[in-house]
């Protein structure tokens, strides 16, 4: 059973439609990535997902009973605030320290439950933000731009960790991400968005396709080298927009 299908899917704001006609479905265990310029509706897809979001038409389908963690964008929280990691961890769940220092652990940072928020580096804070979605153990992450504003190393050590979560738990992956180099290289399949599906398939076909070229032009292509999944299923990537968004 798919734990999520998304089925002619469109959303608008006022006037303004953002996505138009979207299908996916994502399966036990995979790593997903969406990718797309600004204002694609990359995030809106995310937000339809977990119900942040209302569909103009067509739907969204989970598995029932599906447990979603979700790594935000960005969090702001006041760094005068005296509060520690496990706190944190357990200010909206009811959960034991032991959850959270398993959670910790899963995420890469085991020794960080007794340090106060405001001490964090940006790493360190995006690798609690994943603890925190990780603790009740979800059948699914969505991660939404959960890098932004660390460095490229940073960057690439965050996903290399979501990589060895997956190895780990099981658990699908939804990542979105304008590092497209090293997200596709973690990536099982990749969807191209640009307000529809204008592709999808394995990060090297999607990265050879034409429209792909032509929103993000050639350069992604040879940090592609990284990518290192063995594929026993066939992908498919239709470079024809109307087609795709149909």
């Amino acid at each position: 059973m798919n734990l999520i299908t998304v089925e002619d899917l469109s959303i608008s704001y006022g006037a303004n439609t953002v996505l138009r006609n979207v299908a996916m479905a994502v399966e036990p265990g995979e790593i997903v990535t969406i990718v797309g310029p600004n204002g694609s509706g990359k995030t809106s897809l995310l937000r339809a997902i977990i119900g942040a979001a209302t569909p103009a038409s067509g739907q969204v389908k989970l598995k029932p009973g599906l447990r979603i963690g979700y790594v935000p964008q960005k969090l702001h929280i006041d760094p005068t605030l005296p509060i520690t990691v496990e706190r944190f961890m357990r200010l909206t769940n009811r959960v034991s320290r032991k959850d959270c220092a398993d959670a910790l652990k899963t995420a890469g940072v085991p020794d960080l439950l007794k340090r106060q928020m405001s001490q964090l580096s940006g790493g360190q804070f995006q690798r609690v933000l994943l603890a925190r979605a990780l603790i009740n153990r979800p059948e699914i992450l969505l991660l939404d731009e959960a890098t932004q504003g660390l460095d490229q190393p940073g960057s690439a050590a965050f996903y290399r960790q979501i990589e060895a979560v997956r190895r780990e738990t099981g658990c699908a992956i939804i990542m979105i991400s304008h590092e497209l180099h090293v997200v596709m290289s973690a990536s099982d399949r990749v969807i191209c968005l640009n307000g529809h599906v204008c592709c999808e398939g394995s990060p090297a076909v999607v990265a050879s396709a034409p429209e792909y070229r032509a929103l993000f032009g050639t350069g992604t292509g040879g940090a592609l080298a990284l990518y290192r999944h063995d594929h026993d299923h066939d992908h498919t990537c239709d470079t024809n927009s109307q087609e795709a968004a149909e």
